[in-house]
């Protein structure tokens, strides 16, 4: 690396519509001053009405403060991700959708200090589309830029439906990534640690978006489905005060976590932060 001091890196959960873009807009510029954050990755996947990403939303995100946006299985819900995607390279959709596909799964950026950083976007085959297989796609970016010889820092976005499968994609990667969040679910996770390698991880960080919903989506047409079992109107994102969610950590010299920890702030949800950081 090229300081000695610790490599922070903040992951935000899934941005779901004008109520997750809010809390962007509320929490990010603070907390990258306040907490003097070197990389910041938010899923973005969610951010346009709950399906997919625009132009203007990607770069109002990344105008705020956010270094690299990742996607998932709503990548190209918004039909004009195909073309702006390929002239945005902060923008990743996941690594092992087929050849051919617009846009890059993988990319290279400087962080605040100088230091470079590898964020990679698989997206899972268990309970969702079939795409690549996750494994191979993430062997072959790690090959072609290996920790502490390409880069200083390793950042997975796993974007899966099934905890086992991050989890797997975790300990595939330990001790050769940094960090492993999962994202998709939308639902925090109790279980953020640093494995026996040295990779920190938390199976979902949550989404950022208002929790009083169903996954972020107004309750009424999800809870009419349940009940009827009929299709009926579009699904609209919950727009009431959205909780800011997702995954803190300390990078060491050698790429590895030292500390890593959940991240939830406003809305809902017990508020939790590295409290570590407040007096720093």
């Amino acid at each position: 690396m090229s300081t000695s001091a610790p490599l922070r890196f903040l992951f935000i959960g899934d941005v779901l519509g004008r109520s997750g873009r809010a809390a962007l807009s509320r929490f990010v510029p603070r907390l990258r001053e306040k907490w003097a954050l070197d990389f910041v990755v938010a899923n973005g996947e969610n951010a346009a009405g709950g399906f997919g990403i625009t132009e203007a939303i990607c770069e109002e995100m990344l105008g705020l403060g956010v270094d690299c946006v990742t996607l998932g299985n709503h990548a190209f819900d918004q039909r004009e991700a195909l073309v702006f995607i390929e002239r945005q390279p902060r923008l990743l959709r996941p690594v092992n959708y087929p050849p051919g596909t617009p846009g890059r799964g993988a990319g290279l950026y400087t962080a605040a200090r100088g230091q470079q950083v590898l964020v990679v976007n698989p997206i899972g085959r268990v309970f969702m589309d079939a795409l690549d297989d996750p494994f191979a796609a993430i062997e072959r970016e790690l090959g072609a830029c290996p920790l502490g010889v390409g880069c200083d820092a390793i950042f997975i976005d796993m974007h899966a439906e099934a905890s086992s499968e991050k989890m797997a994609m975790a300990h595939f990667v330990d001790g050769r990534a940094s960090v492993v969040v999962g994202s998709h679910t939308h639902t925090p996770t109790a279980d953020a640690q640093i494995l026996p390698g040295g990779t920190g991880y938390q199976t979902d960080a949550g989404m950022t978006g208002d929790y009083d919903s169903v996954v972020g989506m107004d309750k009424e047409e999800p809870l009419r489905r349940f009940l009827r079992k009929t299709p009926g109107a579009r699904y609209e994102p919950a727009n009431g005060e959205a909780t800011f969610c997702g995954v803190a950590a300390e990078i060491g010299a050698d790429g590895l976590a030292t500390m890593i920890s959940p991240v939830r702030l406003g809305g809902r949800l017990r508020e939790e932060w590295p409290k570590e950081w407040d007096a720093s």
